[in-house]
């Protein structure tokens, strides 16, 4: 975890271990940005209660303050970290021919290949026994995102070509949803980009931070 430097102030992430914040710790981490991490109690009476709900109003982790500003939403806030401390890196410039697709793989990592496998997560939490053929169509979903990532992968260590990106991150984050909850087995592009981005110093860092708080 990076200590407090020049900065007056010092982005403050509230965090339970395996939520998303981690992809913010990540990011901190691989831009030396200064962060400490607020842990959070996962508890389903915590999260309803008024403290947390002012914090997140719908009562999911994490949640971050930078000042007086506070956001609840990790790949907003991995975007507001880039473009208020990141100094132009990890992201295409706007004039950038690359920072549409930037964007498209940014967006892909939540709104396309998590959400099935948080419905995963839904259904296992409300429905005993679980609704084998919900899950099971959530995990083709899901796998469906995984191929669509190798076949991008093809030739190329990131989303972009040659550069990495946050939204390398993003997704990286997400895979590690999908091997936990359909399957380790990865095509060879995905599994040679998640071995790369996972053997990086920032990550293991982010790990132990999070280990730590």
């Amino acid at each position: 975890m990076q200590q407090e430097g020049s900065r007056s102030r010092m982005l403050n992430l509230y965090h339970s271990k395996g939520t998303r914040a981690f992809r913010v710790i990540w990011l901190c981490e691989e831009l030396g940005i200064p962060y400490k991490i607020t842990p959070v109690d996962f508890s389903v009476d915590y999260r309803a209660s008024p403290a947390w709900r002012a914090m997140n109003p719908v009562g999911k982790v994490p949640a971050m303050t930078d000042g007086e500003t506070k956001m609840f939403e990790s790949c907003a806030m991995m975007q507001y970290v880039l473009d208020r401390y990141g100094g132009g890196r990890l992201q295409p410039g706007h004039a950038s021919p690359d920072y549409a697709h930037y964007l498209q793989w940014c967006w892909f990592a939540e709104s396309t290949f998590a959400r099935p496998l948080g419905e995963i997560v839904n259904h296992r939490r409300e429905f005993k026994p679980e609704l084998d053929d919900v899950v099971a169509e959530m995990k083709r979903r899901a796998t469906v995102c995984v191929d669509a990532l190798d076949s991008t992968l093809y030739g190329r260590p990131y989303l972009l070509g040659d550069k990495m990106t946050a939204a390398d991150l993003s997704i990286c984050y997400v895979l590690r949803g999908y091997r936990r909850m359909v399957t380790e087995q990865l095509p060879e592009n995905v599994q040679s980009f998640f071995a790369r981005l996972t053997a990086r110093t920032s990550y293991v860092q982010a790990e132990a931070a999070e280990s730590g708080a």
